[in-house]
C-alpha cells in the first residue's frame, strides 16, 4: 500500500556575519574574501546537486518529488566534520583493546533495558524467530547497540547529511547512492518524520541505510507500510529480515568466550585469506578449524560445556595473548555484515547472551 504523501517543510538555510560598530578596510576586505569563499562554495554544492537531479530522475525519480526536496537542503559542514573524525582503519595503526569498548556498550543499564524489551515484545519475538531463524536476544542486541532501544535515532535531515557527504567527495559513490535512494523512498510517499537520522543517513530504530531501507524493511504488523520509525513490529522484523538476507544459520550460535593457552602456536593458526571487504577486521580473526581440533590444542569454553564437534570456528584474542580470547561461527559473520567490526560484532553477541541469561 503507497502511504499518503505529507508535505515536505522545506529548511531554511542562511548565513550572516553581524559587524558590530565600525571596521576596518582590512576587515570589510576578509569578511568580503569570506563571502565570496561560501558563494563559490554554494555554487560548486547546487551544481552538484543538479548532477543528482539528472541520475535520480534516469533511476525513476519524480520530477516533482526532486524540486521539492533538492533546492530545500543545504551542505552541511558538521556531517563531514563527523565523518572525517572517524577512524580510518589505517593497517599501521595500532589496534586498541576490546575490554574498555565492552564496558561502555554491554554495561549494566543496556543489559537491563535490553531484558526489559526481551520480555516486553517476548510473543512478538518469539514469532519472527520461529519464521526466520534469527534468535529473539540478537534482535534485541542489534537495537539496544543501534539506537539505544529506540531513544536515539539521530536529528539529521537524510538528503541533506548525505548530498553534502556526496558532495564532499572522499565516498562519493557511497553516499550518493543513498542520496538517490532516499530520494526514491520520499518519492514513493514515506513521511518526513522518517527521513530524519544519523549524520550518515541512517533511519529508524534500526539505523537502515535508505538502500537497505528499499531493499529489506518489512511491514511486519500488516498495514502495509515497512515502518521502521515507529512500530517495534516493523523494526524486529526488518532486522531479522536482514540477518536471513545475510545468511544466517537457524541453531548456530555466533560464538562464545574461552581461555587460550599461552603455549598455543598462533604463528601456524594465522589466516592466509584475504577479505575483499574490511580486509583489517577479518584479518585478526584465525584459520577455521572444527570445535573438535580447537578441543585438541587445549582450548576450554569460560561457561563450561561446548557446542557440537562439527561446527566450524574461527579464534580472534581481541585483548592480547593471557586475556579472555572467543571462538567465533558463521553466523558472527552476518553481524559483522550489518557493522564490520569485530568490536561491534562481539559486543552484539555478548549482550544477546546477558539478555538472553
Amino acid at each position: 500500500m503507497r502511504i499518503n504523501r505529507k508535505f515536505w517543510l522545506s529548511a531554511a538555510f542562511c548565513t550572516s556575519a553581524c559587524l558590530l560598530g565600525q571596521t576596518s578596510a582590512a576587515q570589510d576586505n576578509a569578511a568580503l574574501t569570506i563571502t565570496g569563499a561560501n558563494d563559490a562554495h554554494e555554487a560548486g554544492f547546487r551544481a552538484y546537486l543538479s548532477q543528482v537531479r539528472q541520475k535520480a530522475l534516469k533511476e525513476g525519480v519524480s520530477a516533482t518529488t526532486l524540486d521539492r526536496v533538492l533546492p530545500s537542503i543545504g551542505f552541511n559542514e558538521r556531517v563531514v566534520r563527523l565523518d572525517r573524525q572517524q577512524p580510518e582503519g589505517a593497517s599501521n595503526a595500532p589496534v586498541p583493546d576490546f575490554a574498555p569498548y565492552k564496558a561502555r556498550h554491554v554495561d549494566a543499564s543496556r543489559i537491563s533495558r535490553g531484558r526489559g524489551k526481551y520480555t516486553e515484545l517476548r510473543p512478538l519475538l518469539q514469532r519472527i524467530e520461529n519464521e526466520t531463524g534469527v534468535p529473539e536476544e540478537i534482535m534485541i542486541a542489534i537495537y539496544g547497540h543501534e539506537t539505544n532501544y529506540g531513544s536515539v535515532t539521530g536529528n539529521f535531515n537524510a538528503p541533506e547529511a548525505l548530498a553534502s557527504l556526496a558532495y564532499e567527495g572522499r565516498r562519493r559513490a557511497l553516499f550518493e547512492a543513498e542520496l538517490i535512494a532516499v530520494l526514491k523512498m520520499i518519492d514513493k510517499g514515506v513521511p518526513q518524520y522518517a527521513i530524519t537520522g544519523s549524520w550518515a543517513g541512517a533511519l529508524g530504530k534500526p539505523q537502515f541505510l535508505p538502500s537497505v531501507y528499499l531493499r529489506l524493511a518489512r511491514d511486519g504488523d500488516g498495514d502495509g507500510y515497512a515502518d521502521i520509525w515507529r512500530s517495534e513490529v516493523d523494526a524486529m522484523t526488518s532486522i531479522a529480515n536482514y540477518f536471513v538476507n545475510a545468511g544466517w544459520r537457524r541453531g548456530e550460535e555466533w560464538g562464545f568466550a574461552v581461555n587460550v593457552p599461552g603455549s598455543l602456536n598462533r604463528a601456524a593458526l594465522n589466516s592466509r585469506m584475504v577479505s575483499p571487504r574490511c580486509p583489517r577486521v577479518f584479518a585478526r580473526h584465525s584459520q577455521w578449524k572444527t570445535i573438535a581440533e580447537w578441543r585438541q590444542l587445549g582450548i576450554t569454553p569460560e561457561r563450561g560445556f561446548w557446542p557440537k564437534d562439527s561446527m566450524m570456528a574461527t579464534l580472534i584474542e581481541p585483548d592480547g595473548v593471557g586475556r579472555t580470547g572467543y571462538l567465533l561461527g558463521g553466523n558472527y559473520r552476518v553481524i559483522l555484515d550489518y557493522n564490520c567490526s569485530n568490536f561491534y560484532a562481539l559486543s552484539v553477541g555478548l549482550l544477546a547472551d546477558e539478555v538472553r541469561n
